[in-house]
């Protein structure tokens, strides 16, 4: 069964996706709770998975230090603030659960969270390219909301971020862990780093080339799983037009369906703005042809694509365009786990190692769900309790 087919049933069966459950189940993820762990975490990644881990750690009391490749942290999840006047997610945009998923990776009732989202109106002007009426449900964001002026990057950074900030080492790229031994030792491209369980956050693509080494090998049955799954390849770009003459969303058919997503969408949907910013998401073969076009290219295909749409009236309303191709970040390579994956090599790609080795993120997951934040944030959860 397929994480699409997975959810339809849930859907048809008037239950919700119980991957909730299935923690709960498993053990609390209360920072009260008693654990005889009291040795060093190194984590890999300070994306989504990798700072809720980091964060729930801090709660329990537990040194850990992240170790992060790039510069900033968030990965997938990054915005841009310098475009128009609100943030501009490059990357994860949309909260695809209910709004209580914020407090379960808070984890403390004492804080109040003041990040807004707004959902969308199923009554709202959607449609298919080729003209069909359809509703914001057909599209797949019959539950998904929209964040205010805000983004989950704004999430972390103002609730997760600060507690852990000075935990982060950046700038360095792990190459190789090696767990043959009880300290589990990390060597980086600058240092050399040791710990007691190491939780890995590395987006998949990354272990599919052969970036980190591992003494002794992963399981073949681990391997089997990184090296099979399928990683959707992702582009995004943002359009400022100086009128809005576009609906909320206009979708387009990736003949099979399972081959890919492209969704053109109205970016300044809920927000505090009077500008008129319009979205294009994309991943796998809705890709084609826009991340292998240069700049100028790029901005002239789609114009021309949206003139047919819209009768000529993106190219007498452009004003300026950013696009994100994912595939070029040096520490993502793509997107996300496509959806129609096999949700038993996703539970293979987040099973323990040795009780040393842990994986967090989009990918390492149970199988129930997968490829969104929250997904990420509660693997994080998952390997937390589990070496706790």
């Amino acid at each position: 069964m397929t994480r699409q087919e997975f959810i339809k049933m849930c859907a048809l069966l008037g239950i919700s996706i119980p991957f909730q459950s299935v923690l709960a189940s498993c053990t609390s993820n209360d920072d009260n709770s008693e654990t005889d762990f009291n040795g060093k975490v190194l984590i890999i990644g300070a994306g989504a998975a990798g700072l809720t881990a980091g964060y729930l750690l801090n709660q329990k009391g537990i040194e850990f230090q992240i170790l992060e490749a790039s510069s900033v942290y968030g990965g997938r999840m990054k915005i841009t603030t310098d475009f128009v006047d609100f943030p501009i997610p490059l990357g994860a945009e949309w909260l695809h659960i209910e709004r209580g998923i914020f407090d379960e990776i808070i984890n403390n009732p004492s804080v109040q969270m003041n990040i807004e989202t707004i959902p969308y109106d199923q009554n709202a002007d959607y449609g298919l390219f080729e003209g069909q009426q359809v509703s914001m449900a057909d599209l797949g964001f019959d539950i998904d909301q929209k964040f205010i002026n805000a983004s989950w990057f704004d999430f972390f950074t103002q609730y997760i971020v600060p507690s852990i900030q000075n935990k982060i080492v950046f700038n360095e790229i792990v190459e190789s862990i090696d767990y043959s031994s009880e300290n589990i030792i990390v060597k980086t491209v600058n240092e050399e780093f040791t710990a007691d369980k190491i939780i890995i956050t590395a987006p998949v693509k990354i272990l599919q080339n052969g970036s980190i080494s591992f003494t002794p090998q992963l399981p073949n049955s681990k391997m089997n799983a990184i090296n099979d799954v399928t990683v959707w390849d992702g582009f995004k770009a943002f359009i400022e037009f100086s009128e809005k003459f576009y609906p909320t969303a206009v979708g387009f058919n990736i003949i099979p369906e399972s081959a890919g997503q492209k969704l053109y969408y109205d970016a300044s949907y809920g927000q505090n703005s009077n500008r008129h910013i319009l979205g294009l998401f994309t991943v796998g073969s809705g890709t084609l042809p826009y991340r292998e076009l240069s700049d100028s290219e790029l901005i002239d295909y789609m114009l021309q694509e949206l003139d047919e749409i819209f009768n000529g009236q993106a190219s007498s309303n452009y004003i300026n365009h950013i696009s994100q191709n994912w595939n070029n970040e040096p520490f993502a390579k793509g997107a996300y786990v496509y959806d129609n994956e096999d949700w038993r090599r996703v539970r293979t790609l987040g099973e323990s190692v040795d009780n040393k080795l842990y994986f967090a993120g989009t990918a390492y997951t149970t199988g129930e769900d997968w490829s969104s934040v929250h997904t990420a944030a509660r693997s994080a959860i998952r390997a937390v309790n589990e070496i706790t």
